[in-house]
């Protein structure tokens, strides 16, 4: 039986490398919205399409997660309930 060359392992990395995590939501938005705008430039490479595409849902799933955090602070510092603002 014929031997199929596998495909060159530079070409399909095992686990792509999404960077480290940013410092603080704001970083992380800021650098989220950077993406986007290049995303929808269509300019960007088929491989660093691919490569922006990872970093940006690492990147969402972080902001996604601190924003939750800091919801979930409020709500034990209202006791469970969010408190309804009235102007006066």
């Amino acid at each position: 039986m014929p031997k199929v060359p596998s495909p060159p392992s530079a070409a399909v990395p095992a686990s792509p490398d999404t960077g480290a995590l940013p410092a603080s939501y704001e970083a992380g938005l800021q650098e989220l919205e950077q993406l986007v705008t290049e995303l929808e430039s269509g300019q960007l490479p088929l491989d660093q399409l691919l490569g922006s595409y990872q970093r940006g849902a690492v990147l969402l799933a972080f902001c996604r997660e601190r924003l939750q955090a800091v919801e979930d602070q409020i709500k034990v510092l209202d006791a469970g309930s969010l408190k309804a603002w009235a102007a006066e």
